[in-house]
This record gives C-alpha cells, sequence and structure tokens, in this order.
C-alpha cells in the first residue's frame, strides 16, 4: 500500500490528468511544497511502478490509476457521509475528506458506500469511482461559456478551493441548482446569474469552476 503522502500525489497527479498533460510544478503548487520535494517523491512513485516520465511529463500507470481512482473513491464516499449524515457544509467536508480517506479500510469504506445508498457523486457533482476503478463521464459546459439568456443547471463545482466553496454555498449555488444568465460584462467582466429569485455577480475565472448543463425543468 501506498504511504499516505504517496496517496496524496496520486490523488493530485489524477486530478490535475483530467485537464490535461501533468508537469512537475502544477503538482508542487497544489500540494504546498517546494520543487525538490516533488522531485524526490515523483521518483518513489516511479520505483513503485505507479507513474513514469515521459519527456518530463508525470503519467500514472495502469496501477497508479487503479490507486489514484481508490484515493478519489475514498474521498468522495467520505464527503457524502459527512455532508449527508453529520450535516457538515460542502467546504468543511471537503478538508476533513482529505484526512479521512487515508483511514478507511476496504471494509468499512465498502460497508458505507452501502449505508448511503451507492451515491453516484460527490456532494460537489464529481463522479465516485466504483470498486473497480471505473468512473462515470460527465458532460457539461462550464458557466463561463455561455450567453446571456442561458437557462441551466449545476452539474459540478471545483472543490479544491475551501473559500469559494464558502461562497458558492452562501448563494446556494450547489449540483442540481437552477440558473439563469442575465447579464454578461464585456471585456472578461463579470457574468450576472440568477439564483432563486435573486441575482449574483460571478467573476468569470469563478465562473470557469462551475459546470452546467441545459435546464430541461
Amino acid at each position: 500500500m501506498p504511504t499516505e503522502t504517496l496517496e496524496e500525489y496520486l490523488e493530485t497527479i489524477y486530478k490535475l490528468s483530467e485537464k490535461g498533460t501533468v508537469r512537475p510544478t502544477p503538482i508542487a503548487e497544489a500540494l504546498g511544497v517546494s520543487g525538490p520535494t516533488v522531485t524526490a517523491t515523483l521518483k518513489r512513485l516511479q520505483e513503485r511502478d505507479l507513474i513514469r516520465r515521459k519527456d518530463g511529463d508525470v503519467v500514472l500507470t495502469k496501477t497508479g490509476r487503479l490507486a489514484a481512482l481508490d484515493i478519489v473513491r475514498r474521498h468522495r464516499i467520505s464527503e457524502r457521509f459527512l455532508v449527508d449524515v453529520l450535516g457538515m457544509s460542502w467546504d468543511e467536508a471537503h478538508e476533513d475528506a482529505c484526512r479521512l480517506e487515508h483511514a478507511l479500510s476496504p471494509r468499512v469504506l465498502s460497508a458505507l458506500e452501502t449505508f448511503l445508498d451507492n451515491p453516484e457523486v460527490c456532494p460537489h457533482g464529481h463522479p465516485i469511482p466504483a470498486e473497480d476503478g471505473t468512473i462515470a463521464t460527465l458532460e457539461g459546459t462550464p458557466l463561463c461559456d455561455l450567453e446571456t439568456g442561458a437557462s441551466v443547471r449545476i452539474v459540478q463545482v471545483e472543490e479544491d478551493d475551501d473559500a469559494m466553496l464558502t461562497y458558492l454555498g452562501s448563494m446556494g449555488m450547489f449540483p442540481g441548482t437552477h440558473v439563469k444568465v442575465c447579464e454578461i460584462a464585456p471585456f472578461k467582466g463579470p457574468i450576472i446569474v440568477e439564483v432563486n429569485g435573486s441575482s449574483y455577480a460571478l467573476g468569470r475565472e469563478v465562473a470557469d469552476r462551475i459546470l452546467v448543463t441545459a435546464d430541461n425543468a
């Protein structure tokens, strides 16, 4: 079994790989560690056949990807338990799930999943990997790419910024929430949206981290 540190690296590499090519610098930034620390840890991962290096890129091996998805699975099921059962907010749950994910045995994880009635996504809308390592593909469009008048439903919000989650939560912008784009300011200005009868201004950077789909309600 990988150590807790190696598990954190695998999880981070997997999440970064969902957005494109993974390089050491973004790994260091995501984990808040130095470049030399990342280099040394990547070497450990490579020695265990969990990653491979290609022209400076970091790529998960098949074994590494399965291990990463196992960590992601534990994290997202932990979040569901913390939010659905213990009533924690989704920003608090993310932080505590980062600790809890390393302590769950396969037996406890399976029992927890059954208790939660086999949830498909975490509180932020991210798919929960199956026990065999398969994971659903979520379709959607970033909120910042929409046009004025669009009526959509939130399906996913990036989970790695607690302050942003607190901000969006205060506006009720959770997965499943219906949103209407009222106005888009020019020159990369804010996007005015209507949520539950109230209007809010969202910066483009925040709107880019909210995935939505057509509102058929």
